[in-house]
């Protein structure tokens, strides 16, 4: 099994560049596809999958060997190109049950959103009741249900859960771009985190200056991950990464308002 492994990414290799199209991306599909298709005879995590990433890894390193120093790219690739082929099927199966949480994520959505809309009759039937009553009863009424209706834990407690999904995504389109994920699937994962992003941006903008340029920035870099999609692999992997580190920057931030809040607790 380990020899047809060679064998076939050999022959690849050697056919990719006598048509000149031996580059790094084409290096990691080869590596992919020749261990893909052997893959699904073991047991997954078993020593004979550890042994055909390292006879596919072993198998470039001897094309490229003349590269020296310069063979770091080739064999990131045939790492790259190896594990997306024994973890083919199981990522198919992650996507799936992806799939699954976010149809149960969209059912509990409208679950809250439906509890939310009786609290708000529950609180406006209140307030009419606090009509007939004497100016100072009806002060008290409104003003109970105003607090409760403008509750800032309710509104930190949503905008904290926006902010935890929103890199939850980010962090999932990087997973998927590393380990084998087909473009739309990366896609779809930055659709959701811009989302919840914008669920989680504050309608005021009371922001202090440096927060608001950290936004800005994380703004700036989902509609270049989305760009570039459809640009080479490495650059994809590259802007994700810095995507996913401009959003912990900014969520670890505080609102102005939010520190003003921690302050009055204190």
């Amino acid at each position: 099994m380990a020899n047809n492994i060679k064998q076939q990414i050999q022959a690849d290799l050697q056919q990719a560049k006598e048509t000149g199209q031996l580059r790094t991306e084409r290096v990691r599909e080869i590596v992919k596809a020749a261990v893909s298709q052997v893959a699904s005879e073991f047991k997954e995590g078993s020593s004979e999958l550890r042994g055909l990433v390292k006879d596919a890894v072993s198998t470039v390193i001897e094309n490229f060997q003349g590269k020296g120093t310069e063979l770091k790219e080739e064999v990131t690739a045939s790492i790259e190109g190896a594990l997306e082929g024994i973890n083919s099927k199981r990522h198919e199966a992650i996507v799936k049950t992806q799939t699954d949480l976010k149809r149960l994520q969209a059912q509990l959505d409208g679950e809250e959103e439906q509890l939310q809309q009786e609290v708000d009759v529950i609180l406006a039937e209140i307030e009419e009741t606090g009509k007939e009553r004497t100016d100072g009863t009806k002060t008290a009424i409104d003003s109970a249900v105003n607090s409760i209706k403008n509750s800032e834990e309710v509104s930190l407690l949503r905008k904290r859960y926006a902010q935890l999904q929103a890199q939850l995504a980010i962090v999932r389109a990087n997973l998927a771009a590393r380990y084998g994920g087909r473009s739309l699937e990366v896609q779809d994962y930055l659709d959701e985190a811009k989302h919840w992003y914008d669920q989680a941006r504050p309608q005021a903008e009371t922001m202090a200056a440096q927060v608001e340029q950290k936004r800005s920035q994380l703004e700036d870099k989902l509609g270049e991950a989305g760009t570039s999609i459809a640009k080479k692999e490495r650059q994809i992997k590259q802007t994700l990464r810095e995507l996913l580190l401009t959003a912990a920057d900014l969520f670890k931030e505080k609102e102005p308002a939010d520190k003003e809040h921690d302050i009055v607790r204190k």
